[in-house]
C-alpha cells in the first residue's frame, strides 16, 4: 500500500474515476462494437454500491483507436450510449464519460497529437476537480494500467490497480496504493475504509 492511501482513505471519498476497458468491461483489442462489449462480473454491483453511497461516478478512458482509424468517434459514442443504457437499468448514475481520442502515432490527422487529456495526463480529471470543487483526498481512481495509476498519483488521488485487463502484468511494479482482483473488490475496500483510520 502506498503512503498516500493510508492518509487519504481517512477522508470521505466523494468521487471515483473508473477506467473502462479492462476495468468495467473485458479488454478485447480496441472494443468499439456492442457485440464485443462484455461487462466484467461484479461491475453492476460495484456501480450500485457507489450510487447507494452517494459517490459520484466518472468513467475516464483513453480511446487511441479513434486516432489510429480503427473506429470513429461516432462509433465510440454509440457504444457509450449502449453502456450507459445498461447502467440505467440498475438506476446507476454516471456523472460523465471522459475520453481522449488522441494519440501521437495516429493515422487520422485531426486526432494525431500529444495531449494532456490522454492518461497519464491529468487534464480531464483536473477539469472535473475544478468544476465540482473536489479535493484530491476526496477522489479515488480505479484502473488496470500504469497510466491510470500514474494519473492518480500525479494528482495525489487514492489509486487502485485491478488485476482484470492488463492489471496482472503491472501488479509487481505498480505504485498503486492498493491492488485488488477486480473493480467490485476495489469498491468494497474503498467503502469499508473511507473515513476510517483502521487500514487493512
Amino acid at each position: 500500500m502506498g503512503i498516500n492511501g493510508a492518509y487519504q482513505l481517512m477522508n470521505r471519498i466523494k468521487a471515483v474515476f473508473l477506467d473502462r476497458d479492462g476495468t468495467i468491461n473485458y479488454e478485447k483489442n480496441y472494443v468499439h462494437k456492442i457485440d464485443d462489449f462484455e461487462l466484467i462480473p461484479g461491475t453492476l454491483e460495484a456501480l450500485r454500491l457507489l450510487t447507494d453511497s452517494n459517490i459520484k461516478i466518472y468513467i475516464i478512458t483513453n480511446q487511441a483507436g479513434i486516432a489510429r482509424g480503427y473506429y470513429t468517434e461516432e462509433q465510440f459514442h454509440d457504444l457509450t450510449q449502449y453502456m450507459l443504457g445498461c447502467f440505467d437499468k440498475i438506476e446507476c448514475k454516471i456523472e460523465k464519460v471522459l475520453y481522449c481520442p488522441h494519440h501521437p502515432d495516429g493515422t487520422i490527422p485531426e486526432y494525431t497529437r500529444k495531449c494532456q487529456c490522454r492518461k497519464p495526463g491529468t487534464k480531464l480529471i483536473e477539469e472535473v476537480m475544478n468544476n465540482e470543487k473536489l479535493n484530491a483526498n476526496e477522489i479515488a481512481i480505479v484502473g488496470d494500467r500504469d497510466s491510470d495509476i500514474e494519473a492518480g498519483l500525479r494528482l495525489g488521488l487514492t489509486t487502485y490497480l485491478v488485476l482484470t485487463g492488463y492489471g496482472s502484468e503491472h501488479q509487481h511494479d505498480t505504485k498503486a496504493d492498493y491492488i485488488k482482483p477486480d473493480m467490485l473488490s476495489a469498491i468494497k475496500h474503498l467503502l469499508e475504509n473511507s473515513d476510517s483510520v483502521n487500514m487493512t
